[in-house]
């Protein structure tokens, strides 16, 4: 099983373009923070400076890109002691309709800053420690780019589309940039401490075993004792190595990967709220909506007609 596809597809990843830019001295934006989104940002000319919260400003240039995960406010501008300016402010003084591309700012369009942006979307609910290890930016330069070819070609194919007007250009650029943020994160792991310890699960020959036992068979009863067995460790070894690469337990890993799958379920509507209990290991309905409610503030069924309104 390739549990790095397993866990996206079932955190149902999307990539959403949504503008270029063309920003002439000086210039600022400030970013607002927008839940279970993953915005991105690519210097296609020029320079500029990106800071997340009261976090450095990293200092993007021509050719790089970056991530910024978990939906947090963010800055850009030309400098980074430039004040932000709200985005809602920037578009409306541009006159920015949502089409074409948003100028800022009049002068020379070849000494311009141009960037492409856009963000992912992963399902409501979503929550995995693959996205808790994300730090708050991911910085990826053109030097990185330039040793990691499916990440400098995907990037380059991007921009290819920037000023494309030929029809499924959107699409296009949509589905690069779903390939560009898992080569993204598979090329900048050591950037976080965390996310390369969960990398190192995912490649480890017993801790992945275990994982891949309960994306396997969800509904199974699972035990420590019997998870460490799959891993071909004893107990103690198990739990203590589970615990350092993944972050948390392999039963609380369970029980939360459990109600990601009923997230899933109960968005697709086509299943009673009973069978999704049975389905992903409740013995009884109750159990599972307690702990449903536990982790999402809603019940089952709420969250079921929230998702399909």
């Amino acid at each position: 099983m390739d549990l790095l596809s397993d866990i996206l597809d079932s955190l149902s990843l999307q990539g959403q373009f949504y503008f270029n830019t063309c920003f002439n001295r000086p210039w600022s934006v400030g970013v607002p923070s927008y839940a279970a989104a993953i915005r991105f940002h690519y210097v296609v000319q020029g320079e500029c400076f990106i800071r997340a919260g009261e976090g450095e400003a990293h200092h993007m240039r021509q050719g790089d890109f970056a991530l910024i995960p978990a939906g947090a406010a963010h800055a850009i501008s030309d400098s980074a002691e430039r004040r932000p300016v709200g985005l809602e402010t920037v578009l409306q003084d541009a006159g920015y309709s949502g089409s074409g591309t948003l100028v800022v700012g009049k002068g020379n369009a070849n000494t311009a800053t141009r960037l492409m942006c856009g963000h992912f979307t992963f399902a409501e609910g979503s929550n995995h420690p693959l996205l808790r290890a994300l730090p708050p930016v991911i910085h990826v330069s053109a030097g990185l780019r330039r040793s990691t070819y499916w990440l400098d070609e995907t990037l380059r194919l991007m921009a290819g589309q920037m000023d494309g007007t030929a029809p499924g250009t959107s699409a296009v650029v949509r589905r690069l940039s779903e390939i560009m943020f898992i080569e993204t994160v598979r090329s900048t792991a050591a950037q976080s401490p965390e996310l390369a310890r969960l990398f190192e699960a995912l490649g480890d020959p017993k801790i992945s075993r275990a994982i891949e036992a309960m994306h396997r068979d969800v509904a199974s009863q699972w035990t420590v004792e019997a998870l460490a067995s799959e891993a071909a460790m004893s107990r103690s070894r198990f739990a203590a190595r589970f615990q350092e690469l993944v972050g948390c337990g392999p039963l609380t890993y369970l029980a939360e990967w459990r109600l990601q799958k009923a997230c899933a379920l109960l968005r697709e509507g086509k299943v009673p709220v009973q069978e999704v209990a049975a389905r992903i290991g409740y013995q009884s309905p109750a159990a599972f909506t307690r702990a449903f409610a536990n982790m999402f503030g809603e019940s089952p069924t709420s969250f079921r007609t929230r998702s399909a309104a």
